[in-house]
């Protein structure tokens, strides 16, 4: 396990670098205007202002992320089909493998060092009546990409969907604040990582197989305090409309879903406290999403009986209209 631990404190390093150059922040403005609720109510800002270390846990979150969508009632949608998820320990990853044992499948969540989150997140899909394994390693490792597919494939038999969902973000005021070191980190995370899972899984993936990757609005219309976050999902916006170019022939689809502001361990282990309390206001919304309002989206995207005329989309689940 060493390796992972070496990841994570560098991350962590990182994160105590930008911490001391943020210094004393300024409390957001609140908005008065209560949040909208289109479906299930769900939390509304402020939220709690806790300020996690990377690569941050779910179970030490004071307002736990929704992510079990109680009201969603499976319907064999991925019944016998074989599934990874990386970064599937929790967030957008742990709801997606959960609903995805509830439609049938066999989920395998990948993860760098978030034990006792991935555990949960196996209990959970284990309690849907599926099989689960946990796999903790580094996604910028393409041997350690290589020996997890083939890890899954032995275990289940066979791989059908893959989620590409494993991220770094951390940010920054300037420019000047991203060294080298730092680019690094983000770009091999979080691009190369997609290249890494999606390359070993190729050699396994048959007619009727799905790719999805995690994307996000800052791909979409930047950021200006994600400079390299947002770059890279730029690049896994184009990397999933040129990759689903390239397998269309072969019967296998590759989509893109690209969240908005959504409440999981990324974000308090990224945001200062003050802020994070106004996180996802400035949406038409005017709160962040839960986990459980986007996973149904990634069964859609990784059913052939709902999405099997849908390639090279990227699918804006942003709170905001447009």
């Amino acid at each position: 396990m060493g390796q992972q631990d070496d990841v994570a404190n560098k991350q962590k390093a990182i994160q105590n670098r930008q911490d001391q150059i943020d210094g004393s922040m300024q409390k957001a403005e609140s908005d008065d205007k209560g949040a909208v609720q289109t479906g299930v109510p769900q939390p509304e800002t402020p939220m709690p202002g806790q300020h996690l270390a990377k690569p941050g846990i779910e179970a030490q979150m004071e307002l736990k992320p929704k992510f079990m969508a109680e009201g969603y009632k499976g319907s064999g949608k991925l019944e016998g089909m074989s599934a990874i998820v990386t970064g599937g320990d929790s967030g957008i990853g742990r709801a997606v493998a959960v609903l995805f044992a509830r439609e049938g499948a066999d989920v395998a969540v990948m993860y760098l060092n978030e034990h006792e989150d991935a555990e949960e997140t196996r209990r959970c899909i284990e309690a849907e009546g599926r099989r689960c394994i946990t796999i903790p390693g580094d996604v910028k490792d393409a041997a350690f990409c290589n020996q997890a597919v083939e890890k899954v494939v032995a275990e289940f038999g066979r791989l059908d969907v893959l989620v590409n969902n494993a991220a770094f973000q951390e940010h920054a005021n300037s420019l000047l604040d991203i060294t080298d070191e730092r680019l690094d980190e983000t770009f091999r995370t979080n691009i190369y990582g997609y290249f890494h899972m999606a390359r070993a899984a190729l050699l396994h993936l048959k007619r009727g197989a799905a790719i999805i990757n995690t994307g996000s609005v800052t791909g979409l219309q930047g950021s200006k305090k994600l400079l390299d976050y947002s770059a890279t999902k730029g690049a896994i916006h184009a990397f999933t409309m040129s990759l689903a170019s390239s397998l269309i022939e072969q019967g296998i689809r590759v989509n893109a879903v690209a969240p908005g502001p959504v409440w999981t361990p990324l974000n308090p282990a990224d945001q200062p406290s003050e802020q994070l309390k106004e996180f996802g206001a400035a949406t038409d919304y005017k709160r962040p999403a839960q986990p459980e309002e986007l996973s149904p989206a990634y069964v859609f995207l990784a059913s052939p009986v709902c999405s099997g005329y849908i390639t090279g989309i990227v699918l804006p689940i942003t709170g905001s209209v447009g």
